[in-house]
Formats: C-alpha cells, structure tokens, sequence
C-alpha cells in the first residue's frame, strides 16, 4: 500500500509539475495613470494577485490606446481595459463608433474577468451656471484625447444623451483625461470628465471646488446614449455618495474588464483569476467600485471580445460556462 501511494505521490507531481513550471516570478498588468480609477483597479487586483502564484508589477501608460499593442503581442500579459474600447479594437477598422475607430487593430485580445462598472461624469467648477448636460451647448468642452481614445467616446456619450454633437461645443484639445481636469481647473475649459471618485476629482476639488453634471436618463436620452455608443448606460448616484456628487447625478456606465493576450499561456490565466476569485472579498475595501467586482459578473453574454482558453476552462469547471455562454463566445470567435 504504501509503495502504491508513493507511486501515486509521484505521479501526481509529476503530472502538476509542466503547469507549474508555466508560471513565472512575475507579470506585467498594464493601465492607465494614476489618479484614474483603471489604475485603482489595477493596483488593487495587483494586490491579491501577488498574494498568490506571482508578483504582479504595474505599468501605467498614458491611455488604453497606448498599451494595446502590447497586450495584443503578449509583451504585457494583463490589462485593466473597458468593454467598448476593446470592441472597436478587436473587431478592426471597419466596425466604427461616431463615424470613427483610432484604436489600434487588436484581434489577439481576450477576456479573462468582467469587472465593476466604470462610472464616468461631465464635471465643472463649482460655480458654474452649467446644471445638465444641456447647458453645454455653446461652452468650452474638452476634446480630442489623442493618448486616451476612451475619453473621446465619453464625450461623444455625453453629448448624445441629449441630442448634441461635437460641433455645438467649443472643443478644448487635451492629450488624456487627467489634463482634461487640469484644463478645467486653470480656466481654460468650461467642461471635461473624469471617473467617479477619482483620486483626481478630489484633488481638483480640493483646489477649486468641482461638481458633476447630469446626462439625460430619461427613457429618450437613455436610447439615444446607447444607440450612439453601444456599451454605455445610465446609472444615478445619489447626491453626497462621492466627491462632487452634489445632487442625485446621471452618469454614464460601461465595464471594466480584466484581458490578456491569446498568446499569454493559460497557466497564467488561470493562476490569476483564481487568485482573484477567490479574494473578492478583500477588493470591496479598496474602493467602492470594487463593491460590484463580483463572481457574479465574471462571465458576460454581451461580452465585446472572446474569452481566453484559460478563462473559459476556469468557468467550466466551477459550472459558471452554461451553453448560452458557449454560443456568445463562439459569435465573439467571428467577428
């Protein structure tokens, strides 16, 4: 008997050691710059990821347009995106969104968890005249977002809840969200964005006094702001729930996803969202958005991009891939 056990002993690490010797002493999780909520998200994923199969080093870049290439080849292995971005990306050029599609073609990325939603708001001063969306007609809004596509299309969600365009603003060109702020705190716009609660809120409201605005909720602006990006929803935060919150507030939603490249091996995969699913408990107290960072969300059937093989495997053998799932991801595989 014992002879046979240490036989099986043996089998058994012969056997576990191939998948573990996959995994390396550390990974790379790409994302935006600090003071963004991507980059809270990405340091607290970090954080309990570390705790685990490997370190986790973070990289931020200037935008999620600046990093997909990287996360497209497999050079960096994890990346904290946004399920519209990774659409326009991963489906190419000829699939656009307000006439236009910058991201660069990206058909290699995969999803490994849906996260929390972003929420992102129209902010101004907090003297401004301007009480909704519809008082920015005519004023100085910020614009372009050359190293932060994303924030473009916010804008553009913006606008479209309530019926307007590019063209019915007077566009202050930024290079990404952060000087979007700094723009509206030295002046020289009247209106930007940026994500709930952001670290760079706080700092601009500490500065000046910022508030943000509503976009259209009303069954009409709602259709309007998914008909002109689709991904993007309303949701209310309640007036004093956050910084510049100063009344109940429409802001725009759309998911936060956890991706790799295909190439990334799927030990990989595995090791990190296990470590993460098994640890969402201690992600709630890093921010409030992490409250909806939940198993639950884990697998999406209105998923932008495919799953990773090493996600799916994950899901299937905790019964969380039902057929459904299998069919989205099979539409995903052709796009």
């Amino acid at each position: 008997m014992i002879g046979r056990a240490g036989v099986a002993l043996a089998l058994v690490v012969a056997l576990a050691g191939p998948a573990a010797a996959q995994l390396p002493r550390s990974v790379t999780l790409a994302t935006n710059p600090p003071g963004t909520v991507f980059y809270t998200f990405a340091s607290g994923l970090a954080k309990v990821i570390s705790g685990g199969p490997f370190q986790v080093g973070l990289q931020p870049y200037a935008g999620t347009s600046t990093f997909l290439p990287l996360l497209n080849s497999g050079e960096v292995e994890l990346g904290i995106v946004n399920a519209v971005d990774m659409g326009l990306s991963y489906r190419g050029p000829a699939f656009k969104i307000g006439g236009r599609n910058p991201f660069p073609y990206a058909p290699n990325l995969r999803l490994v968890m849906r996260g929390a939603p972003l929420l992102v708001g129209l902010l101004v001063r907090k003297d401004s005249p301007i009480k909704t969306v519809y008082d920015v007609k005519g004023k100085r809004l910020t614009g372009e977002y050359p190293a932060h596509l994303a924030v473009w299309y916010n804008m553009l969600g913006h606008l479209a809840s309530a019926g307007l365009t590019w063209s019915d603003v007077k566009v202050v060109p930024v290079p990404a969200v952060n000087e979007g702020v700094d723009a509206l705190v030295q002046g020289r716009a009247d209106v930007t964005e940026h994500a709930l609660n952001s670290a760079k809120i706080k700092e601009a409201d500490a500065s000046v006094g910022v508030r943000h605005v509503s976009i259209d909720c009303s069954p009409a602006g709602a259709e309007r702001l998914k008909r002109a990006v689709p991904g993007y929803y309303g949701r209310v935060v309640k007036a004093g729930t956050a910084t510049a919150v100063v009344e109940d507030t429409c802001f725009i939603a759309y998911d936060a996803y956890l991706a790799a490249g295909k190439t990334v091996p799927d030990a990989v995969v595995e090791a990190a969202l296990k470590a993460v699913w098994e640890n969402t408990d201690k992600l709630a107290p890093i921010h409030p958005l992490f409250a909806e960072w939940t198993r639950e969300r884990a697998v999406d059937f209105e998923a932008t991009i495919p799953y990773h093989p090493g996600a799916v495997r994950f899901y299937k053998e905790r019964g969380k891939w039902p057929p459904e799932m299998e069919r989205a991801q099979q539409r995903l595989m052709t796009p």
